[in-house]
């Protein structure tokens, strides 16, 4: 029903930029809150940034004043503005949604991207 397709990761050094991208695309209504999670070997995957319709964003400590969220709401497209990488960012980046599948119906349901490498180098 939904679709995510990202890109944008790839080897970068230390305090250089990427920018994350992740399309929704399928059958559904609306997007809700859209963000995301990055897992780096043998950790759980953790929240990056979030972003809901209005634009509100949170943030995890670790990448605040770093990593920007942004969307794109007619493209169903949200973005994520990396800069100043560090080593620890190194890790699957996965894009998350909420997506409302009919206009009758209140629930959203959770759907995950296939995930991008990001690798910073020392």
């Amino acid at each position: 029903q939904v679709q995510l397709v990202e890109s944008g990761g790839g080897l970068v050094q230390t305090g250089g930029s990427l920018r994350l991208s992740c399309a929704a695309s399928g059958s559904f209504f609306r997007v809700n809150d859209m963000g995301w999670y990055r897992q780096a070997p043998g950790k759980q995957r953790d929240l990056v940034a979030r972003i809901n319709m209005l634009g509100s964003t949170n943030y995890a400590d670790s990448v605040k004043g770093r990593f920007t969220i942004s969307r794109d709401n007619a493209k169903n497209t949200v973005y994520l503005q990396m800069d100043s990488l560090k080593p620890e960012d190194t890790a699957v980046y996965y894009c998350n949604v909420e997506a409302r599948l009919k206009s009758y119906s209140s629930t959203y349901y959770p759907y995950w991207g296939q995930g991008t490498q990001v690798t910073v180098s020392s």
